[in-house]
């Protein structure tokens, strides 16, 4: 080998180490809703699934249809139910963090106007991974019925709401 191709493999290879050493942590978002709203209502929940492939933590959420996002835990203690703001969660490499109703969760306060079911509602989460380096990752979440479900694409026509109360 030549003193020429050694140096240019030579650069190649910094060229590739340059390219991994920038590239940031991935996180994955699945299943990602918000709560309906009923005209009047301040604030909704979103909720979704993360999976980070290296630790990292996610550190905040923004969100258009609210003046104030957070992060926020629920918790049982001595049978009373907690809820309140965190300061990040943690997302350990390859493991699936669901933030849900009965954990943690996102909080939409001051909502700008109300959500309605099969809305599209965009979330801009921020994420910071273990070396420090910050990304933002931006969520289209659906807006699903105040129980949770996605009524939108259901066929009511054939079920019978008569008993319902």
């Amino acid at each position: 080998m030549t003193t020429a191709q050694y140096l240019k493999r030579f650069a190649f290879g910094l060229t590739l180490l340059g390219l991994a050493a920038h590239a940031s942590a991935q996180v994955q978002v699945t299943d990602a809703w918000v709560r309906a709203s009923v005209a009047g209502q301040p604030s909704s929940g979103a909720f979704m699934t993360l999976t980070a492939d290296s630790d990292s933590e996610l550190l905040s959420v923004a969100s258009p249809v609210a003046k104030d996002v957070q992060i926020h835990e629920m918790s049982m203690k001595d049978d009373v139910m907690r809820m309140g703001p965190v300061d990040l969660v943690a997302l350990p490499a390859g493991k699936a963090v669901k933030l849900d109703p009965n954990g943690y969760h996102v909080m939409l306060m001051g909502l700008t106007g109300q959500i309605k079911e099969g809305d599209l509602v965009p979330l801009t989460l921020t994420v910071q991974d273990a070396k420090g380096e910050k990304q933002t990752v931006e969520v289209t979440a659906n807006a699903r019925g105040l129980d949770g479900m996605d009524h939108s694409q259901m066929d009511h026509s054939k079920m019978d709401h008569s008993k319902m109360h």
